[in-house]
């Protein structure tokens, strides 16, 4: 009897080896197909997004071809603009806006003032216009603001002058996104300059 319990125990060892392979292979088969689903899901985009975060904002300014179209900022105008052979910049329409009064502000430790008139220029619609007209006065504080705090001899040098440039446009668009959620100016341009 003892030669009939080996084969018996031996069968059952395999049975039971190959039971557990299946079940792992089964587990990994699983594992393996719902993360690759999942992987694909998410190269198409369709995992973790969701449709009402794609609506675009109607009152959202929108860039300006030069033909005149306007498109939505973002992908599709990356996508048009990478299709153009200008530089993207050049496959716009820029528009330019000069605030009239012009800015006055005494300087930084000195016994002078400054005296700019600016105009600024977007790649965006009439809107960033209107918001600039809209909010011109938080605009006019925050430049005379930046412009107390120059220095007199730093603003005689042509550096100086175009680091000004460069801090009130990123002021301006600061303001208009902090009071009407969207800044868009390009660029501030100076149109008069003078300090005394």
């Amino acid at each position: 009897m003892s030669d009939k319990e080996k084969p018996e125990e031996e069968t059952e060892k395999p049975k039971g080896g190959k039971m557990k392979k299946i079940i792992v292979a089964l587990v990994l088969v699983i594992v393996l197909g719902g993360g690759g689903a999942a992987a694909g899901f998410f190269a198409a985009g369709s995992l973790g997004e969701h449709p009402e975060a794609e609506a675009e904002d109607p009152d959202k300014p929108k860039l300006v071809l030069k033909d005149g179209t306007t498109v939505s900022d973002g992908k599709k105008a990356d996508k048009m603009a990478a299709e153009s052979s200008d530089a993207p910049p050049s496959a716009y329409k820029i528009s330019y806006h000069q605030i009239e009064q012009p800015f006055t502000s005494n300087l930084r430790n000195s016994n002078s003032f400054a005296q700019v008139s600016i105009a600024i220029s977007t790649y965006y619609d009439e809107r960033v216009v209107q918001n600039i007209q809209d909010h011109e006065i938080a605009i006019r504080s925050a430049v005379l603001m930046l412009l107390a705090e120059q220095d007199r001899l730093e603003l005689e040098t042509q550096i100086g002058k175009q680091n000004l440039q460069q801090r009130l446009t990123l002021r301006i668009n600061e303001v208009l996104k902090e009071k009407a959620g969207f800044g868009g100016v390009d660029n501030a341009y100076f149109t008069n300059f003078v300090v005394q």
